[in-house]
């Protein structure tokens, strides 16, 4: 259910209640968002809650100039640079890089043992799109996930990301183009 609160443009402080609705109507795509950028479930938890209290600390500097929306995965974004850039990232990407290979040794086991078979080669397909989607450099997928996942316009992003419209579109062509050529090398 999608409530209604252009009001955060006009206080300076939120209150229990309407974080609780901000993070229901928004949570999913903060955190997806989140993951999108990080690749990693865990890192796409923590950054969600730290956007939400930035949220809830800074309501005051929201001016509804943006989308609420806009807001949370532009903190989002920030959020998630910020953390990409400390010491704890670092470390803990070779540590997830060794759990993702056995994660995927454990996947492919699991994948053969899967009975409706036209709904695994059509979750396959999704997966492998996915799958390549998270290859992308960051600043190609970045755009990408935007458009598909978040379905923001050009200007949302250009504004977002703080690039112009032009680099957006530039950027969405070869996301686009390469995600096809990869595909293609699948097939």
């Amino acid at each position: 259910m999608d409530v209604d609160l252009n009001y955060l443009q006009y206080t300076t402080e939120m209150d229990d209640l309407s974080l609780e609705v901000v993070m229901d109507q928004y949570g999913t795509d903060v955190w997806n968002y989140a993951y999108f950028l990080t690749k990693d479930t865990e890192m796409a938890d923590d950054i969600s809650q730290e956007v939400f209290i930035k949220c809830y600390k800074s309501i005051g500097s929201f001016k509804g100039r943006s989308t609420l929306k806009t807001w949370l995965l532009t903190i989002t974004r920030n959020t998630t640079f910020t953390y990409r850039r400390s010491r704890y990232f670092r470390s803990r990407s070779f540590v997830e890089l060794l759990r993702r290979q056995d994660t995927q040794t454990l996947m492919d086991q699991r994948a053969k043992a899967a009975s409706a078979e036209s709904e695994y080669v059509s979750r396959e397909h999704v997966n492998e799109i996915w799958d390549v989607i998270m290859q992308l450099p960051d600043k190609l997928r970045e755009v990408l996930v935007l458009d598909l996942k978040f379905e923001m316009s050009v200007a949302e992003m250009s504004e977002m990301i703080g690039i112009p419209g032009g680099t957006v579109k530039s950027r969405l062509s070869r996301a686009r183009t390469k995600v096809q050529a990869m595909l293609r090398g699948l097939e």
